[in-house]
């Protein structure tokens, strides 16, 4: 009897365990790690001794809508790379951007995408320095992939695995709205709401000190992120309901969809644990930048992450399961 070939099961937009799954058998089949570390956060880290510690990423970006309230894909594609190193603690030095563009796209749109691309290049100082283009056959690939790839380097690696009991977690501001925006082109629904999409290196750059570990929520959105943060440095997370970083209508359109508003991704945001000493000097800094950033949590003992609710109790926050808002980043 044939054997049945297995196929990737996951849809569209499938995130959450069955995801993580299929990324760890992924890596499983790289032994070799030379002298890299930090392999399965935002960057992987080089040490150079004296030189600071190099910091490298990649990633790929299919997004539909592609042009949407408040930027576009070439703009996002920039955003993302720069905020992985930057949340890390690195300075962008160089992005490599490649693109994969469907025969008969029209050239008017690319050159909207990558003034895009040279806006947030230059609003940032970091430049492209290199990259590759391919054209695929009409129909074989939907518009434009945007690849992107960045080094920086950094004195001190803000570890994924910093939070202790004790320090209190900070958002840089309200979360969520760069899914709003593509999710209101998508289903006509009328919202003022632009996406959050932009660089994170001047806000960093101002408390990367205070930082002790530090998350942009991009794909699976708070949730899975924050939940990385607490599995990684074995604590448990409290966030608390009345300070959730949520505007009143990205709520209303996250209930109109079904749709768990922990899971929707920001591309101008981070969060971070920082000590209680630290928490006020941080935040006073971040309101200049934004005036959403706010104290939304608490680090204890224990594992998992929860919401404290209004009346006092405290429900488990899950890592985002099944199928999540698919083609956004």
């Amino acid at each position: 009897m044939e054997k049945k070939e297995e196929t990737i099961e996951l849809e569209a937009g499938s995130g959450g365990e069955k995801s993580s799954e299929l990324i760890e058998k992924i890596r499983n089949n790289f032994s070799v790690r030379g002298q890299w570390r930090n392999t399965g956060d935002d960057g992987a880290v080089l040490d150079l001794g004296e030189s600071g510690k190099l910091v490298f990423t990649t990633d790929a970006f299919i997004v539909d809508p592609i042009f949407f309230p408040g930027g576009d894909i070439g703009k996002i594609a920039m955003c993302g790379t720069i905020n992985d190193l930057t949340v890390m603690g690195a300075r962008p030095l160089g992005i490599a951007l490649s693109l994969v563009i469907e025969e008969g796209f029209p050239e008017s749109d690319l050159m909207k995408i990558m003034k895009s691309v040279e806006t947030m290049s230059r609003k940032s100082g970091v430049p492209v320095v290199t990259g590759d283009t391919k054209v695929m056959e009409k129909g074989k690939i939907d518009k434009i992939e945007i690849t992107t790839s960045g080094v920086g380097l950094a004195d001190k690696i803000i570890e994924n695995n910093g939070a202790e009991p004790g320090d209190l977690i900070i958002s840089s501001g309200d979360l969520g709205e760069h899914t709003v925006a593509l999710l209101g082109v998508r289903f006509n629904y009328k919202t003022k709401i632009k996406s959050d999409s932009q660089t994170l290196h001047q806000e960093i750059a101002a408390v990367g000190k205070y930082l002790k570990a530090a998350k942009d929520p991009t794909r699976g959105g708070l949730a899975a992120n924050i939940i990385e943060m607490a599995e990684k440095a074995k604590v448990k997370i409290i966030l608390e309901d009345k300070l959730l970083p949520y505007k009143k209508e990205t709520h209303a359109i996250a209930e109109l969809l079904g749709i768990d508003v922990f899971s929707f991704a920001s591309e101008g945001r981070f969060i971070a644990a920082v000590s209680p000493k630290n928490a006020q000097k941080a935040l006073k800094i971040l309101k200049k930048f934004n005036k959403e950033a706010k104290i939304i949590g608490r680090v204890g003992k224990g594992k998992g992450v929860y919401l404290k609710t209004k009346v006092g109790t405290e429900r488990p926050i899950e890592s985002p399961r099944g199928k999540l808002v698919p083609r956004i980043c």
